[in-house]
């Protein structure tokens, strides 16, 4: 479930996020607007950060 809503966004403190093209980013505040994420790997054995993804990732549009 999103607590972002017709262009506004409520951030959880809880996650962190610069990613600023995606649907649930909050502008200006570096936050997820999501109340969970789903984190996955695209690796058999991941072992460094490049190599998991937020799955929750939704591109603005």
């Amino acid at each position: 479930m999103s607590n972002c809503a017709n262009g506004s966004c409520t951030p959880n403190r809880s996650i962190k996020c610069t990613v600023s093209n995606c649907a649930y980013h909050c502008a200006d505040q570096q936050y997820c607007g999501l109340n969970s994420i789903q984190v996955g790997t695209h690796e058999a054995n991941p072992t460094k950060s490049q190599c998991v993804d937020c799955e929750s990732f939704k591109l603005k549009g």
